[in-house]
């Protein structure tokens, strides 16, 4: 199983983006699948998650209002619609698949829950 994403790339701010994150390969059965983002010197951190079962989702306070993480079950893909950017929100991004379920939603914030990564995008934003 792999993830790929796709569809990142340089806007200028208060611009807009969409990501695409596809699994292939065999159907697996992860129960979440996440965003994170890594910018130059700085750590990997939760940007959003949404459970594919009910599309559940949740959002780090800096890109709650601003981003929207959806899937598409049908395709095996999930979705992360960057709007307004900010200089910010530059950096590599991520998708990732968790595949243990979890009954307190604080695990799908956390990187180290999750098992499957995809290859990263970069995003850059400028001002």
């Amino acid at each position: 199983v792999q993830l790929q994403a796709s569809g990142g790339g340089l806007v200028q701010a208060g611009g807009s983006l969409r990501l695409s994150c596809a699994a292939s390969g065999r159907t697996f059965g992860s129960y979440v699948m996440g965003w994170f983002r890594q910018a130059p010197g700085k750590e990997r951190e939760f940007v959003a998650a949404i459970t594919w079962s009910g599309g559940s989702t949740r959002y780090a306070d800096s890109v709650r209002g601003r981003f929207t993480i959806s899937k598409d079950n049908a395709k095996n893909t999930v979705y992360l619609q960057m709007n307004s950017l900010k200089p910010e929100d530059t950096a590599v991004y991520y998708c990732a698949a968790l595949t243990t379920f979890y009954s307190d939603t604080y695990y799908y914030t956390a990187s180290s829950s999750y098992d499957l990564w995809g290859q990263g995008t970069q995003v850059t934003v400028s001002s």
